[in-house]
């Protein structure tokens, strides 16, 4: 009989030997990478699982000249609504479905930044809602120094104390950005159907977001958003215990008040530790409506509307999730954006923060003038680069995307 510790090393073995012979390589958190830098398939059960079903051609031979070129990868989108301006897609590969094995998995995705009293009201209804079947909480991997002062791996650690229940189901993942990486990952595990616990204030936007995309990125059978409950900014007790106040009370320096908001039974060394943490990553020249906008609403309007902010063309994060896009449509208090990958989403403007890379590009601790790395960033805003001439594609102008 062969011991576990073998079984895994031929299995990893396989699953390598079969990914080396199509020409793609590991991003060392079990994802496969094609040459265009995109993960198309991942390692389950020492398997290689490609993307929503789609794998490069059978007989790709990587070695052999535009063998890349031949590599089918996920599906994407159309973005536009004028049929007669679309290229024909060229004829696909065969799709080799994933076995769906599993029943339903459910997912809870969020910025936690930082965690709070409420958030584990969250994470015990996502754990009620999965009533014993298998459930991921995934953390943004927003960053900045006003809404988002802690980044996911800190995150990560302090929610693992915190919320010592939820532990082992609380996962950080460099490759899962956004919610539809989640489902896409859930996809490729396997399950059949996936359930999705928000807030009551996100429940429409992440129910138009996943089902839009069910049938292109993902296959499920049935996905169902569930609201945790209502939240009040301004209520009293759990409901009431934001992120926003938490964030508003460690640049006040009130650590008691900090303290407060966080689980019942967090000991005080902890709490000070992530009182610390905070506040050190957090901008004190920063005004309240860039820190908490839902308590200053008025000047986050006033400065949106004054085009101070959130402007046709500005790189934009989706707080809620995860994804990056720049501004193509601006309503009274929303925006419509497009990814590069030509997904659109809408947010509402406190749900939103402008970012100055699209997680291509450099990220926000290397963004010193005189390094190499802002000198590559800012030549991807030359005239003659893909960053800079997205804006002039039809996707970018304005009303010419599809409606969301």
């Amino acid at each position: 009989m062969k011991s576990f510790s073998r079984f895994l090393s031929e299995s990893v073995t396989q699953a390598a030997r079969e990914a080396k012979r199509l020409g793609l390589t590991g991003d060392g958190h079990g994802g496969w990478v094609n040459t265009n830098g995109k993960i198309v398939a991942r390692t389950v059960d020492g398997k290689l699982v490609f993307t929503s079903g789609r794998r490069p051609s059978t007989g790709t031979d990587p070695d052999k000249p535009g063998a890349a070129a031949r590599q089918a990868l996920p599906a994407e989108p159309p973005v536009g609504d004028d049929a007669g301006a679309q290229q024909a897609a060229p004829e696909a590969e065969p799709e080799q479905e994933v076995e769906k094995t599993r029943g339903v998995v459910t997912l809870g995705f969020g910025r936690f930044n930082p965690p709070t009293a409420g958030h584990a009201k969250l994470l015990d209804t996502i754990a009620d809602t999965a009533d014993g079947e298998q459930y991921y909480v995934y953390p943004s991997h927003s960053q900045d120094a006003k809404k988002n002062p802690l980044d996911s791996q800190t995150k990560v650690e302090f929610m693992k104390k915190l919320f010592p229940d939820h532990a082992n189901n609380i996962v950080f993942d460099a490759s899962i950005k956004t919610i539809l990486d989640a489902l896409k990952q859930a996809d490729v595990e396997g399950f059949a159907s996936v359930n999705i616990v928000v807030g009551a204030d996100r429940q429409k936007e992440f129910e138009t977001l996943a089902n839009k995309y069910n049938g292109q990125l993902y296959n499920f059978d049935e996905i169902n958003v569930i609201s945790a409950g209502e939240r009040d900014p301004d209520a009293e007790g759990v409901e009431g215990m934001s992120a926003s106040k938490l964030r508003k009370l460690a640049i006040d320096g009130d650590a008691e008040g900090f303290a407060a908001g966080l689980p019942p039974g967090t000991k005080p060394k902890l709490a000070q530790q992530l009182f610390n943490t905070v506040r050190k990553s957090m901008s004190v020249k920063a005004e309240t409506w860039e820190i908490a906008p839902k308590f200053d609403w008025k000047s986050l309007r006033e400065n949106y509307i004054n085009e101070k902010v959130f402007n046709v063309g500005t790189l934009v994060e989706s707080l809620n999730t995860g994804l990056i896009g720049r501004v193509i449509r601006k309503g009274a208090n929303h925006i419509i954006a497009v990814t590069k990958e030509g997904l659109m989403f809408k947010s509402w403007i406190r749900d939103i923060t402008e970012t100055f890379t699209d997680r291509a590009g450099v990220p926000a601790s290397q963004r010193g003038v005189g390094t190499d790395s802002y000198r590559k960033y800012v030549e991807k805003l030359t005239p003659n680069d893909k960053v800079k001439s997205l804006i002039n594609k039809n996707i970018y102008k304005t009303g010419s995307g599809r409606n969301v």
